[in-house]
């Protein structure tokens, strides 16, 4: 009952910390918008069109890497706690090993993927 317990209020903190560290969206109107909405030829308009894809792609990887990465931090810190409470177990162990091993290999592959997202997009800008 008392690892329920503890359980429960770890993943509780978890979920409060991820909630409160996520990003708060905003939209706002530029003024390319409101070029385009009164002369959709202007070179303004047809700049901010071209712009917005890369930009939409960029955020959208970053999100889910964002996302990414904090779920391998949570199970990261998941393994630490079902490899202190194995109790000398070696299943267990194994076990918390292994998701210790994936969540690492995860939160790799999350970092070099964002690298190399934004070196490609940086190298072909448009």
């Amino acid at each position: 009952m008392r690892k329920i317990k503890y359980f429960v209020l770890t993943l509780g903190l978890l979920l409060g910390i991820f909630v409160a560290a996520m990003p708060v969206t905003v939209s706002a109107s530029t003024t390319s918008d409101e070029a385009c909405n009164l002369d959709s030829k202007s070179a303004l308009c047809v700049d901010a069109k071209t712009d917005k894809l890369p930009a939409f792609i960029t955020t959208l990887v970053n999100g889910l890497l964002f996302i990414l990465a904090a779920v391998s931090i949570i199970v990261i810190i998941f393994a630490g706690i079902f490899y202190t409470t194995s109790g000398g177990d070696s299943a267990s162990i194994t076990k918390a090993k292994n998701t210790l091993l994936y969540a690492v290999v995860g939160l790799i592959v999350a970092v070099s993927s964002y690298a190399i997202v934004n070196y490609v997009l940086k190298i072909f800008p448009k």
